[in-house]
């Protein structure tokens, strides 16, 4: 059976997407200031132009949803997850002894390069977690996490991890790929780990 060739997009489709990229874009730039101005606004704005034209995106064609109430809870929980995050960090730098870490790979139930992209930019803005790879070809994330004692801790990170994807599918993906998260069942430890500094 051979599939259907997509069918190219429309001008309103190209509008769409560029506005969406600039959107992205102009967020993280706004986020990485830490501050909402009108001057850091409208420098987002010139910088997202700028990466558009001069690295311009490949043709990807947003397929999913807005759904105002799951984008919400996404919000509030990542706010959540934001202040506490802190926290154990602040503590962390205040402990004498040196905090454990660990290099974890979590493969994602939607391999799209949006969830991927999406993913990383939210855990890489926790404190405490950093992104050092995203694997397109398997839709895996590699990220540094410090804190990290066992393997039990790992675990519970990487379910945090799949709890967070589902989040952010429910808030804007599409209905195929919520229908993926919803029938994907957790069968144990998935994915590699490196514990630095951990007792063996």
């Amino acid at each position: 059976m051979t599939s259907q060739p997509k069918a190219p997009l429309t001008r309103r489709d190209r509008w769409r997407n560029r506005a969406i990229a600039v959107t992205g874009l102009v967020t993280v730039w706004v986020l990485l200031w830490g501050t909402f101005s009108w001057a850091n606004v409208l420098s987002g704005l010139v910088v997202a132009a700028v990466l558009l034209v001069v690295f311009p995106l490949p043709p990807v064609t947003f397929a999913g949803r807005i759904r105002p109430v799951p984008l919400l809870r996404f919000v509030v929980r990542f706010l959540y997850d934001l202040v506490v995050a802190s926290a154990q960090v602040a503590w962390l730098a205040v402990r004498s002894e040196h905090p454990h870490s660990a290099i974890i790979a979590v493969p994602l139930r939607v391999n799209t390069d949006l969830n991927l992209t999406l993913n990383a930019e939210a855990l890489s803005l926790v404190p405490g977690s950093l992104i050092l790879e995203a694997d397109r070809s398997t839709g895996t994330l590699y990220v540094h996490v410090i804190g990290i004692r066992s393997l039990d801790e790992v675990e519970r990170f990487r379910q945090g991890v799949l709890e967070l994807e589902e989040r952010i599918v429910a808030a804007v993906g599409s209905a195929e790929e919520l229908s993926l998260i919803r029938r994907s069942v957790p069968t144990g430890p998935s994915g590699s780990v490196d514990l630095e500094g951990a007792p063996t």
